[in-house]
């Protein structure tokens, strides 16, 4: 099993080499981006969906519902940014039961790319939800001594975001890894179960903090205040 993609040369284009984390991130892109075409071509509102198409929107449903319930405004707007880490990071991870596929995920530069589009986003949310005065004054809530602290504290989540994750998928491949070498012929099965649902559970835990933080920069600034004096 390999355990550093980005260390894993696939082809070279001009200067540019193309290592195993961007081949298979693009894998896992195009999985998701050909099951969406396939599921979804032909819809018509007099056509009885079928079981791929009811599947696809039980999914993301629970994913609306799941993101309706930590935001209080904009579900569906945060919905296609939360709902699409989740994917990615779900199938991502979800893969390892392939022979010979190692998520993207297990690589430092995957999460660290997906912790800054956090990043990016949290301000995004903030300044079209409320406006770039009152998304800045949260800087300088409960008062401006706490400026520095509050952009500390900014920079420590994407950091635990993207430590949290690689930490978890890049422990299970190397337990993994371990574990098939001292018995090849029983624990294949046994990670495979735990892969699936540990990958479920890290997708799950990363979108929901991703979520968690961008309807925090969307609240309105006296709203959080009264929350952290309560």
């Amino acid at each position: 099993m390999q355990l550093n993609l980005d260390q894993t040369i696939v082809f070279t284009l001009g200067n540019w080499a193309v290592n195993s984390t961007i081949v298979n991130t693009w894998i896992v892109m195009a999985l998701l981006v050909g099951i969406s075409i396939l599921v979804t071509r032909n819809l018509r509102a007099d056509k009885a969906p079928g079981r791929w198409r009811s599947a696809l929107e039980l999914i993301v449903t629970m994913i609306q519902g799941q993101i309706a319930e930590v935001t209080r405004s904009g579900a569906r707007n945060v919905m296609y940014f939360s709902g699409t880490l989740f994917l990615f990071i779900a199938v991502s991870n979800l893969l390892t039961v392939v022979p010979g596929f190692t998520p993207p995920t297990s690589s430092l530069s995957t999460t660290v790319g997906l912790t800054l589009s956090v990043l990016i986003a949290i301000p995004m949310f903030g300044i079209a939800s409320s406006g770039v005065g009152n998304y800045l004054r949260t800087f300088i809530e409960p008062s401006v001594i706490m400026l520095p602290f509050n952009i500390i504290g900014e920079f420590s989540r994407g950091v635990s975001l993207a430590m949290r994750l690689y930490g978890n998928v890049m422990s299970g491949a190397v337990i993994a890894a371990i574990l098939l070498s001292i018995a090849p012929f029983f624990f294949p099965v046994v990670m495979d179960m735990l892969g699936l649902l540990t990958g479920f559970i890290q997708a799950y835990i990363f979108a929901i903090l991703a979520t968690v933080y961008i309807s925090s920069a969307m609240a309105e600034p006296s709203l959080i205040k009264s929350e952290k004096e309560n």
